[in-house]
């Protein structure tokens, strides 16, 4: 994902968002629980959706990067 945003989530983010929300992917969970979303959430100062978006996105983009089926739960993460 661009350092920017993506227009999916209706908000350029700014360089410390990305870097909060790719520590969080990558340290973290790819798939994270309400309340971990709800967190990282207040950290970036965006809105829950806008979170939960941006992981599907990132999760999406990995999978492809990794060659793994496009579907959720198809393989272990």
């Amino acid at each position: 994902m661009s350092a920017n945003g993506n227009a999916a989530l209706g908000v350029r983010l700014t360089e410390d968002q990305v870097k909060v929300l790719e520590e969080n992917f990558t340290k973290v969970s790819k798939h994270p629980d309400e309340t971990t979303l709800m967190l990282i959430a207040a950290e970036c100062g965006l809105s829950e959706e806008q979170t939960a978006v941006w992981f599907r996105m990132r999760n999406a983009q990995w999978r492809k990067a990794e060659g793994l089926p496009a579907e959720l739960g198809s393989v272990k993460d």
